[in-house]
């Protein structure tokens, strides 16, 4: 073989090592991005496996929907009780966790998800949302008094203790379970989560209120009240 034909071969040989390199990096990077993607995404499905999952598990089980081990594994067991969480709070029910269905379960659905004192980011979303489906159009106070009484459960024996595990116990919240819940929170909502988590309580440690206008419900008229702010009476 001429020097002129080694020469060539040579460099073909080196155009191929270096494509197969840049494929290989062009892989490898795609990889760490998808990863990255699926960690800021929160994105748990079928086949899903680790700490997400872990939370996931233990958070279904907290809320009654999960009878299962916390294994860590997204098995059919763990995507019959997403789809069956998913479909009591009126959201589509595709059996994923995604950033919503995490959201509503009160888990935090991105990595950098910040937090404010014992509560997370999306403990105040769920929080908001309870005061947007429950108390849109009474005043910011009313607002504040209805965001207390939920975390005044959390805080009492008697309750869940935690805040998703407040909102979604059986019949705690009337709005939950009807076209209230699929209104998002608004800026106002969101302000008034956050200053009944920062400890205004106009509810004074109230467990309970109701609109005496609406509710037909025997029992609730008999607790002592507190006070009563715009359509709302607040007792314990």
């Amino acid at each position: 073989m001429s020097k002129n034909n080694l020469k060539i071969a040579f460099l073909k040989f080196c155009a191929f090592v270096l494509s197969l390199t840049l494929v290989t990096a062009s892989a490898s990077y795609y990889i760490v991005e998808t990863s990255r993607g699926e960690s800021v995404a929160t994105l748990s499905k079928l086949g899903s496996r680790g700490e997400e999952v872990r939370r996931i598990q233990t958070k279904l089980k907290q809320l009654g929907f999960y009878n299962g081990s916390v294994d860590g594994i997204y098995g059919s067991a763990t995507q019959k009780a997403v789809k069956r969480f998913q479909s009591s709070v009126g959201i589509t029910s595709d059996g994923i966790a995604g950033s919503k269905t995490l959201l509503y379960m009160g888990l935090d659905s991105t990595s950098g998800g910040g937090s404010y004192g014992s509560y997370s980011s999306s403990d105040i979303w769920l929080l908001a949302k309870v005061i947007e489906a429950e108390a849109r159009g009474e005043s910011y106070t009313g607002q504040v008094a209805v965001g207390a009484v939920v975390l005044n459960r959390v805080e009492s024996s008697s309750f869940p203790d935690t805040i998703s595990g407040v909102v979604y116990q059986s019949g705690a919240f009337s709005a939950v379970t009807d076209s209230n819940w699929s209104v998002s929170p608004t800026a106002t909502s969101r302000k008034a989560a956050q200053d009944a988590i920062n400890g205004w309580d106009p509810s004074y440690g109230c467990l309970y209120y109701y609109n005496p206008a609406k509710t037909s419900n025997k029992w609730i008229r008999t607790r002592p009240v507190v006070t009563t702010i715009g359509s709302h009476v607040f007792c314990k």
